[in-house]
């Protein structure tokens, strides 16, 4: 267990997966829905397969996106956990801090 304000190395494993713009998109295109690999390699045409499960791989290191097999497919599907676990980590208290201040401006 980390102390308070200590990354832990799964936070450290979600940023980097964050910090690429083409693994955002692809948690975009399964924010949608699930999708088979082939569907998500297919919604980024100018990016051959084998780059796509790279980032697909760093996704699932994060545990961003989950995926299970049916049949010769493979589903996956958006993980919403870690993402919930940076807001309320990093952007709930400025979140609320923001409310307040514009509740204070009514009064």
């Amino acid at each position: 267990m980390s102390r308070e304000g200590e990354s832990t190395p799964d936070d450290d494993l979600v940023f980097k997966a964050l910090a690429s713009p083409m693994r955002r998109r692809m948690l975009d295109v399964l924010k949608a829905g699930t999708r088979t690999t082939g569907e998500l390699c297919s919604a980024f045409p100018s990016v051959d397969r084998t780059t796509v499960l790279q980032h697909l791989r760093v996704l699932e290191r994060a545990q961003l996106v989950e995926g299970r097999s049916r049949g010769r497919e493979r589903l996956l599907t958006l993980a919403p956990v870690p993402i919930k676990r940076i807001y309320d980590r990093w952007i709930s208290e400025y979140a609320r801090a923001a409310v307040e201040l514009l509740d204070a401006l009514d009064e």
